[in-house]
């Protein structure tokens, strides 16, 4: 028996073949795309081009292309749009793992390269397994609040994904055609076996070409559609035990493999998700008390101080808003009272019509968004608030007591926890 991965008989698998590859790469071509997009959006979704602030990816030239100004409608975007993003990304981790599995035999192949052509499909081959390993492992990670990366997951997350995207359009470009001529390449069930080709899930002749086909294959234990079963339950599976938490109601249970994927934090008017806590901020309640805490509202060369108690004297409006998190997960619609962003610019002589951008800052020492900026369409819509309740109660500690922001379809990192300072015009 060859004892050589370079031999085409190292490999005996009878699973592997044109046709089962390709259904993989195609599933993992709608997929991908897919994440690629969603991951644009999140990061639009920041206003990367309003203020260094929102943005954690430096010296990014033409790779941070601006899509367009975040909408605040509908106020639910961002939740669909990061749930999307971050639970079809789990659920292609198996076929991922099953294409790499189905095209081992090819890394392994020589002479490295026959042609220019077959040169640039192998390179594109090692940047895109290494560049998809990469991305899912990292995102993965931060999933599980667990990132241990050095480096920001930010910056990481979104050069990788171009050196991925820029590998994966490659490989598609060159392999398409004949993924789709490979998935055409089918009998009717009618036809005997031997007069235009395979059926799926049963033997493939070896090719020349086609180094994934082990010429002197082992006697088969499954289909290669059971194959195919076995990795499609295997997403659903972890479609499922994810994405409850993009949902509200019992589904939430079932978000085993989600970083909140417990019970809900207590209960009550503040028993829904947070990530970070006042005490993980070293916020104190010395800090936070009416004593204390001074909110300060800049602008116009003139500045405010509120206490609490002052906040609460001026007009308060209600808004039923989520938040969404990178992470995936997101909360109901919960109801919060506060005043209206846009009142507070009118405070240092903003018109409601052209308040203009605002920089957030909170008591937070640490940890990345200190500080956020909110676009100018942000403040101005009546539902933007500086919350000072939720669900009829004041906020506790941990939901931002004294005060935080709160914006339609804004990622939850830009719902500023804490808040201590708000400056207002050109950032």
């Amino acid at each position: 028996m060859p004892r050589s991965p370079s031999s085409p008989a190292f490999w005996r698998s009878p699973l592997r073949g044109p046709w089962f590859t390709s259904v993989l790469g195609v599933v993992l071509l709608v997929g991908i795309t897919v994440l690629f997009v969603t991951g644009l959006l999140s990061y639009a979704a920041y206003n990367p081009n309003l203020s260094p602030v929102n943005d954690k990816t430096p010296g990014k030239g033409i790779l941070g292309f601006y899509l367009f100004s975040w909408p605040t409608d509908p106020p639910w975007l961002y939740r669909l749009t990061q749930g999307v993003h971050v639970t079809l990304g789990l659920a292609l981790i198996p076929v991922l793992l099953a294409k790499l599995w189905s095209v081992v035999p090819k890394l392994f192949a020589l002479p490295p390269a026959r042609s220019l052509a077959h040169a640039l499909e192998r390179l594109s081959l090692l940047l895109l397994v290494g560049g998809a390993l990469f991305q899912f492992v990292t995102g993965v990670l931060n999933i599980q609040l667990d990132y241990i990366f050095p480096g920001s997951f930010y910056t990481l997350h979104f050069y990788g994904a171009w050196v991925f995207i820029a590998a994966f359009v490659t490989h598609a470009v060159l392999r398409v055609p004949t993924a789709l001529r490979n998935l055409r390449h089918v009998r009717r069930p009618s036809q005997p076996p031997g007069e235009a080709g395979p059926l799926p899930g049963e033997g493939e002749p070896a090719r020349p070409e086609d180094e994934s086909v082990s010429p002197d294959p082992l006697p088969p234990t499954v289909s290669r559609r059971g194959a195919l079963a076995f990795v499609g339950g295997g997403s659903l599976l972890l479609a499922a035990t994810s994405a409850g938490r993009s949902f509200d109601g019992p589904l939430r249970e079932t978000a085993l493999l989600t970083p909140h994927g417990g019970a809900e934090p207590g209960s009550g008017p503040a028993g829904f998700q947070i990530n970070k806590t006042a005490a993980s901020r070293g916020i104190t309640a010395t800090e936070t008390s009416d004593e204390a805490w001074r909110l300060v509202v800049t602008g116009k060369g003139r500045t405010v101080r509120l206490s609490r108690t002052e906040l609460r004297r001026l007009p308060l409006y209600s808004s039923a808003l989520p938040i969404a998190c990178v992470e995936g997960w997101s909360t109901a619609d919960q109801w919060w009272r506060g005043v209206r962003l846009r009142d507070l610019a009118g405070l240092v002589g903003y018109e409601e019509d052209a308040a203009p951008d605002v920089l957030v800052a909170s008591l937070q020492r640490h940890g990345a968004f200190r500080m956020a900026a909110l676009r100018g369409n942000q403040v101005r819509d009546p539902r933007s608030l500086l919350a000072l309740f939720v669900n009829g109660e004041a906020l506790t500690p941990d939901h931002g007591y004294p005060a935080r922001v709160i914006v339609p379809a804004a990622p939850g990192v830009l719902n500023t926890k804490w808040v201590a300072r708000m400056t207002f015009g050109d950032l």
